[in-house]
């Protein structure tokens, strides 16, 4: 034996010899359920340490610990056990379900509670909620899963659309109604991949929301992503692929039937030769595919956890795409004893190709190159070419536009967006019960979009330009640090705990755009600004807002009965004038939990009770920057006979300008019954919305302002709703299992105060609906954005009107007829009214969850039950000047006079009841059938577990609505979505549609 290897065994024997004096070795095991089956995934840590490791598919474990360590085995929905270890080599632990969550932690601002120590309203959703099916944004895992939050795609399945967040109402008319939303502490953060995170919690009250004052008005979203565990490297393989169709289609004229209703009002009208469904031109099978992979682990001093994820989605639309690559990282490291730090790291890259919807939304160009609305009313006996030109077809029935096809097949509008954040932390231990800890981000967004029109779209280039383009940046980023001290400390039967802490955030905006016309060659899109030979004068700006605070919290439990929560925050934003940059917005609540007084404690029947109260001042600042300040424009001016620039004054100074605050207070209950087999939570909740920031038109002209109407604290708005939250466990046995979650919620909303008590007329319709005067209406006592126009009373057959009706002048036997709200005998604009109301009376939803050994179904359905929807597609079909609904040919007649559909005409532009339709909504939104495959075959093929599902998503709706979806959220006249508008919302007009798809997922863990 040589020298090396003698001092190498000697070396090992010392080791052991060491390892043997200090009790150390590894300790093997099971865990498994009541029923005896192995619990994968289950947890096992020392106590009082990061050490540990988790259960494989067989439940089985290892972990090296050494005499006098007290091992904690847990899992969700069991109780956790501890074993004190002496010598044991194996261990074999049956977990007890825990038919109680209280246990459970819920994320709160700066902190984490145990949920029955809430004295707030809080929403969770966890990691097996949020991917129970393919998502492409993890905000739609909200949808009917938490009570009095709604959750709407802005432009139905279009691929990339971002998704519109709503808590609790809209509780502002002008300013933002989004809520915040916090990534692993970083503040305005956006939502990582859906698979990557652990939990979602929402903050709904002020008592919960306070600590983020002048942002917590609309609600808090708390995303906390995967972080590694102590133990052996674990590797996970995520993939799934769906096949995705239009869910509806609509019924309109063909050929023949289209020249026939023409010539109904034109005989001289002249057919064209073709034969063309653009629906099924422009319609196809789309597809989703999502991948991820993952790995994470740890040592008792680092612990990791890194994915990279790619989605690609091709949309039902032709020519229509997104697709993402996504990173995310998150490393902690117990530098020393009292000393822990963390990184996070999050960076994606995304794609987005798109086609014109939406007629005079963000993408359209005044309705002329609107794919979806023209697909409906483009003549169908024209083909995509003239036959005797070649060139693509336009219509000049009504406006003229080129045909649909031609528009999603040339036309370029493409959006590439970078996304940046990253995040570190350091967490001290000062002393006992003191804990420090300090926050430093870092977040960027560039987005660029680009347009381009060939010269081959002879109206949407604009005849004669020779083709368009354009292309914009906007590049946003964001500075947060923040820290805090948190204190602990057990006082006699009670438990304090207290937070002082502070924060500063900068956001800073780049934006520039350009263009030109006249294109020597259509090939370079609009990468060749310089090969035109017309340019569009360039824009270019700056933004820079900042945001200061200071904040404490106050917990105090006393004896596990009576628990006590007061929170402050003071904030200063740039966005304020001078006399009002700061504001305090406080918050307190109380809670009381009965079910551990002695009169109840022993009941068989009530396992927990909790009474809740709260009240605080919350604060919306979500306005664009420098509202307040004293603001010149640029104009061109004639001087000396030639064009120079000027400046003017655009708007007047207001130093008085100040936040919105929301007065909110909150009732609440929970309620655990048989062991808490059944749990329920009640929550009443009134928010009062004061000093809206809203725009003033009454500034007079003559002090030769250009815009008069500046931004001012004018009106107030309530919101107030009931939430219903029940989880019960309806079977658990040793094989089979069965669990049913249901929420639902009602708000209603109220205008309460408005400028000089005045109505303010809203427009959400297309532009070249022309001669309207209003679609909708802001009126003290209602509700926002309630439908306004004429009241349809039938159809008019001649002879004397019914008393109270009227009909346009001029009318005629086969006209509408309308609710003479004036009296004068004729209907003007006087004859409007109230028609209807978009905000529903309540949502809901009910996920049943059941399992039987290796398989698993989940069945989940979502719901809208009184909202109405303005179908402004069917107010154009039945317009008569474009393609129609084959509803038409059931129109009144001489020979027809029982219809309810009033005579065809050349054009009729109407606003009025009969386009306002019942929008609620029951659907089936996903059900999933999992499978777990056997550990004797996945021990064969060297993983350590092996997941396979099948699902399907939006497979049946359940409701009256005649257009595509009731799920709508046209972005109105104005170019903005109406899903984030506060005031304009209900409305439906060239929607990209809602998509069923059919889904198959494998998830792979070694």
């Amino acid at each position: 034996m040589n020298l090396k290897t003698k001092l190498t065994l000697m070396l090992l024997l010392i080791f052991n010899i060491s390892l043997f004096a200090q009790g150390g070795y590894r300790l093997s095991g099971t865990i498994m359920d009541g029923g005896k089956m192995p619990i994968p995934g289950a947890n096992v840590i020392i106590a009082n340490s990061t050490k540990g490791s988790s259960t494989d598919f067989d439940g089985k474990f290892q972990v090296d610990v050494k005499k006098g360590d007290v091992l904690q085995f847990s899992y969700i929905g069991y109780k956790m056990q501890s074993v004190t270890i002496t010598n044991q080599k194996t261990l074999n632990i049956v977990l007890v379900e825990n038919n109680s969550q209280l246990d459970e932690v819920v994320v709160v601002g700066y902190g984490s509670r145990k949920k029955s120590d809430i004295t707030g309203s809080v929403s969770s959703i966890k990691a097996e909620e949020i991917n129970a099916f393919p998502l492409a944004d993890a905000a739609q895992a909200l949808q009917g899963r938490a009570a009095g939050v709604v959750v709407q795609s802005n432009n139905g399945g279009e691929p990339g659309a971002p998704i519109s967040i709503k808590v609790r109402g809209n509780t502002s008319i002008s300013a933002g109604s989004d809520p915040l939303i916090v990534v692993d502490g970083f503040v305005g953060a956006s939502m990582p991949q859906a698979s990557d995170i652990q939990s979602i919690e929402v903050l709904k009250d002020a008592s919960a929301t306070a600590i983020y004052g002048s942002r917590g008005s609309n609600g808090v979203v708390m995303v906390t992503t995967k972080k590694g565990r102590n133990g052996k490297l674990t590797v996970e393989v995520n993939s799934s692929y769906s096949v995705q169709n239009t869910a509806n289609r609509l019924d309109l004229l063909n050929a023949e039937q289209f020249i026939a209703y023409k010539k109904l009002t034109n005989p001289s009208f002249v057919a064209g030769t073709a034969d063309t469904d653009w629906q099924d031109l422009l319609y196809k099978s789309g597809s989703t595919q999502n991948h991820q992979f993952s790995f994470s682990g740890g040592t008792e001093k680092v612990n990791f956890y890194a994915s990279a994820n790619y989605f690609k989605q091709d949309g039902v639309i032709i020519n229509s795409d997104f697709e993402r690559m996504t990173f995310l990282s998150n490393i902690d490291a117990q530098v020393t004893d009292k000393l822990k730090l963390g990184f996070n790291l999050f960076s994606s890259r995304s794609s987005k190709n798109g086609v014109p919807t939406q007629s005079t939304g963000e993408t359209a160009n005044g309705g002329g190159d609107d794919v979806i609305s023209l697909m409906f009313r483009f003549r169908p006996d024209y083909g995509v070419k003239d036959p005797v030109t070649g060139l693509n077809t336009t219509d000049n029935i009504a406006d003229e536009v080129d045909n649909p096809y031609a528009i999603a097949t040339e036309a370029v509008n493409t959006t590439k967006t970078d996304i940046s954040r990253s995040n570190l932390y350091a967490n001290y231990d000062i002393i006992k019960d003191l804990t420090f800890k300090t926050t430093f981000g870092y977040s960027t967004t560039n987005t660029t979009v680009g347009s381009f029109r060939p010269s081959t779209l002879l109206v949407t280039a604009g005849r004669g330009t020779g083709g368009k383009a354009s292309i914009s940046n906007l590049k946003k980023t964001d500075i947060l640090t923040e820290s805090y001290l948190s204190y602990k400390k057990e006082i006699g039967k009670g438990t304090l705990n207290l937070l002082a802490g502070y924060s500063y955030q900068k956001t800073s905006s780049e934006r520039f755009s350009a263009g030109a016309q006249r294109f020597t060659d259509d090939s370079f899109s609009y990468f060749n600004l310089a090969g035109s030979s017309v340019s569009v004068l360039p824009t270019s700006s700056f933004v820079e807002q900042e945001i200061e605070s200071q904040f404490g919290r106050l917990n105090y439990d006393y004896n596990d009965k009576y628990l006590l929560t007061a929170t402050v925050r003071r904030d200063g934003a740039s966005n304020f004038a001078k006399n009002h940059k700061y504001a305090i917005f406080p918050s307190g609540a109380l809670g009381w939990k009965v079910s551990n007084e002695d009169f109840l404690k022993d009941s068989e029947s009530i396992s927990n009770l909790k009474l809740r109260a709260s009240y605080g001042v919350t604060g919306n600042q979500a306005i664009s920057a420098y509202q307040s300040l004293a603001k010149l424009s640029t104009i061109y001016a004639g001087l000396g006979g030639a064009a120079v620039n000027a400046v003017v004054p655009d708007q007047a100074a207001n130093d008085n300008l100040k936040w919105e605050s929301s007065y909110q207070s909150n009732f609440g209950l929970d309620l655990g019954l048989l062991n808490n087999k059944v749990s329920l939570s009640l929550d009443y909740y009134n928010i009062n919305t004061k000093d809206l920031l809203m725009a003033d038109n009454s500034q007079s002209q003559y002090l030769g302002f250009q815009t008069l109407a500046s931004i001012r604290n004018v009106g107030e708005i309530n919101n107030k709703g009931f939430e219903i939250s029940l989880n019960t466990k309806n079977i658990t046995n040793n094989d089979f299992r069965w669990t049913t979650d249901f929420n639902w919620s009602t708000n209603k909303n109220k205008v309460e105060k408005l400028i000089g008590g005045t109505d303010v007329i809203l427009n959400a319709a297309p532009g070249f609906f022309s001669n309207n005067s209003g679609t909708h209406i802001l009126r003290e006592g209602e509700a926002a954005g309630v439908f306004y126009g004429l009241e349809y009373q039938g159809v008019y057959q001649g002879g004397t009107l019914p008393t109270g009706l009227a009909i346009a002048a001029g009318g005629v036997a086969g006209d509408p007829m309308f609710t003479d709200v004036s009296g004068d005998g004729s209907i003007t604009t006087a004859d409007r009214k109230i028609i209807g109301n978009p905000n529903p009376d309540w949502n809901m939803g009910i996920t049943n969850n059941f399992s039987y050994k290796n398989w698993d179904l989940n069945i989940f359905f979502q719901g809208s039950y009184g909202g109405d929807v303005f179908n402004l597609t069917k107010a154009q079909l039945f317009r008569g000047s474009s393609n129609a609904l084959t509803d038409v040919l059931n129109a009144w007649t001489p020979t027809n006079t029982d219809a309810n559909i009033p005579r065809v005409v050349a054009d009729r532009r109407e606003i009025s009841s009969r386009f306002v339709e019942d929008g609620s909504y029951i659907r089936l939104k996903n059900i999933a059938l999992g499978y777990n495959v056997p550990s004797k075959f996945t021990e064969k093929m060297g993983v350590e577990s092996l997941r396979l599902t099948l699902s399907a998503q939006n497979l049946l709706t359940f409701t009256k609505y005649s257009g595509l979806d009731p799920e709508v959220s046209y972005f109105g006249s104005g170019g903005g979505s109406t899903s984030t508008s506060n005031s304009t919302k209900g409305f439906d007009f060239g929607n990209f549609p809602t998509v069923r798809s059919v889904n198959f997922s494998a998830s792979l863990k070694f």
